[in-house]
C-alpha cells in the first residue's frame, strides 16, 4: 500500500463519523423537543427570570445558567429539521412553538425590567447584545454544527450545553424585553437582530447536518412549496447577514478610532504647560475626537503641533476638537486639579532624579574600584615565580555566627606547597595593591605542574 493510500485510510479513520450516528434516534428526539407544553413551559419561565436578573445586575454567571437550562434551542433545532427533510407538518409546528416560546419571553421579561427597582449606570451585558456582528453569524452557524452533530450522535456529550453557552438565544430575548419596557428602540432592534441571526444560521446549520447525514426525508412538502420555502429561507440569511456585516465593519472602524486616539493621548498627556485629562469619541459621519485640555490657553504653534501629532496616529486634523480649561480662569476646581496634577508630576521627576543620581554615583564608585587584573597578575608571578596562575574573584565567607562578609578571594595555584609565611606576604601585598583589606590569598597544589 502506498504512502498516499495508508495517510488517507489514516485521515478517514479519524474524521469518518456514519458508524457513530443515528439519524433516526437524533430526528425522533428533536420531534420530541419541540413542544411547549409541560415542563418545558416552566423551565422557559424559570429561564427567562434568571436570564432577566442576570442581565440586570451584570452578573456573566447567572446569564450562563439561564442559557443552559433554556429549551429555546428545541422548536429552532426542530425548524432547520423539517426544512431538511421537507416535512411541511413538522415545520408548523415547530414554527408555532418557537413564535409563543418568543412571545412568552418577551412578555415576561419585559415585566421584569418595568417592576424592577435596579437601574444599572452601565449595563454592560445588556448593551453587549444591542450590536451583533458578522462574528455572531459564525457562531450562530458553527455552533449550530455542533449541536445538531451532538444530537445525532449515539454517545451523547456535553456539546449541547457549550453550544447553548455559545449561541446564547435567552439573552437576547431578554433584552429585547428590556427594550420594550424602557421604549428603547435600540435594545429591542438590536437584540431581536442578535436573536434572529442565531435563530437562522441554527437552523441553517441543522438543514446543512440534516443533508449531510442523510436523514430519512418526509416527503410532504410539495416542490412548488418547497421551493417557496428556500427562497424564503435564502431572503432571510441575507437580510440577517447584511446587517450583522454592516455592524462588524462599524466596531473594527470605532476600534481602530478608539485604538489611534488612546495612543494619541498617551503621548500628549503632558503638552505645552498643560495636561489632557479626558477624550470623547462621537462617532458617525460627522464624528469628532475631542480631547479635554487644562493648563495655560494653547498658542497657534502649539494647537499646529497637536493637530499634526493627531494625524501621525490616523486622526485628521479637521475632527480633532480641543476644550480648554484655562488656569487663569475663576473656576477653583480645575485650578486645583491642575495643582495636584503638577505637584504630582515634579514629585515623581525629583524622586526619578534622585534615583539617576544614586545610580550614577554607584557606577562612579565601581569604576574607581576597577583593577587592572591581568596586570596585577604579572606583577605577582614577577615578584613570587612560585606561582604559576592567579585567579582573583568576589565572594562571601559565614563565620560561627552565621555573619556574612565580602571578601576578595584569591586562589594562588603552584606546583607544589609555598610556605604559609610566603602566602601571607602575598596576601599583604595584594591588599596593598589592590586597597582592599579583605582580600585572603589560598594557595592551590596543581600537582601536573613543575616549578
Amino acid at each position: 500500500m502506498s504512502e498516499d493510500r495508508r495517510f488517507q485510510n489514516w485521515l478517514k479513520g479519524i474524521v469518518y463519523i456514519n458508524d457513530q450516528i443515528d439519524t433516526d434516534e437524533a430526528a425522533a428526539k428533536i420531534k420530541g423537543n419541540i413542544y411547549f407544553r409541560g415542563p418545558n413551559v416552566w423551565i422557559l419561565a424559570f429561564s427567562i427570570l434568571i436570564a432577566s436578573v442576570g442581565l440586570n445586575v451584570n452578573s456573566t454567571a447567572v446569564i450562563i445558567g439561564a442559557m443552559l437550562i433554556s429549551p429555546l434551542m428545541g422548536p429552532i433545532i426542530g425548524l432547520g429539521l423539517s426544512l431538511g427533510t421537507n416535512d411541511t407538518h413538522l415545520l408548523s409546528t415547530s414554527a408555532r412553538n418557537l413564535l409563543v416560546m418568543v412571545v412568552v419571553s418577551l412578555m415576561a421579561s419585559s415585566l421584569y425590567f418595568l417592576i424592577s427597582p435596579l437601574n444599572l449606570v452601565n449595563p454592560t451585558e445588556l448593551l453587549a447584545r444591542t450590536r451583533p456582528t458578522i462574528y455572531d453569524v459564525l457562531i450562530a452557524l458553527f455552533g449550530g454544527l455542533a449541536g445538531i452533530l451532538e444530537s445525532c450522535r449515539k454517545e451523547k456529550g456535553t456539546v449541547l450545553s457549550g453550544v447553548a453557552i455559545a449561541t446564547a438565544l435567552m439573552p437576547p430575548l431578554c433584552t429585547a424585553g428590556y427594550g420594550i419596557a424602557k421604549a428603547n428602540i435600540q435594545y429591542f432592534a438590536g437584540a431581536m437582530l442578535l436573536f434572529l441571526i442565531n435563530c437562522v444560521f441554527i437552523i441553517l446549520a441543522t438543514i446543512i447536518m440534516t443533508k449531510y447525514l442523510h436523514f430519512k426525508e418526509a416527503e410532504y412538502m410539495s416542490p412548488s412549496v418547497a421551493k417557496r420555502t428556500r427562497t424564503l429561507m435564502t431572503l432571510a440569511i441575507l437580510a440577517v447577514m447584511v446587517p450583522s456585516l454592516w455592524s462588524a465593519v462599524l466596531m473594527i472602524k470605532d476600534n481602530n478610532i478608539e485604538r489611534n486616539v488612546r495612543g494619541f493621548v498617551a503621548d500628549n498627556k503632558t503638552f505645552g504647560q498643560g495636561y489632557i485629562y479626558d477624550y470623547k469619541i462621537t462617532s458617525g459621519k460627522d464624528g469628532k475626537v475631542e480631547i479635554f485640555y487644562a493648563g495655560n490657553k494653547l498658542t497657534d504653534k502649539l494647537m499646529q503641533d497637536l493637530g499634526e501629532s493627531a494625524e501621525l496616529h490616523g486622526i485628521p486634523a479637521g475632527k480633532l476638537v480641543v476644550r480648554e480649561s484655562d488656569l487663569g480662569a475663576s473656576d477653583k476646581t480645575t485650578d486645583q486639579l491642575l495643582k495636584g496634577i503638577y505637584a504630582k508630576t515634579e514629585e515623581d521627576m525629583v524622586r526619578k532624579e534622585r534615583k539617576i543620581e544614586e545610580l550614577q554615583r554607584e557606577i562612579a564608585d565601581l569604576k574607581g574600584k576597577d583593577i587592572n587584573y591581568q596586570r596585577v597578575a604579572r606583577e605577582v608571578r614577577y615578584s613570587y615565580p612560585e606561582v604559576t596562575d592567579l585567579a582573583i574573584g568576589k565572594g562571601a565567607t559565614v563565620d560561627d555566627s552565621l555573619k556574612v562578609r565580602d571578601v576578595t578571594i584569591v586562589l594562588a595555584h603552584s606546583g607544589k606547597p609555598i610556605a604559609p609565611e610566603r602566602i601571607a606576604k602575598i596576601q599583604e601585598w595584594l591588599r596593598l595593591r589592590m586597597e582592599d583589606s579583605t582580600t585572603v590569598v589560598h594557595n592551590i597544589i596543581d600537582n601536573n605542574k613543575k616549578q
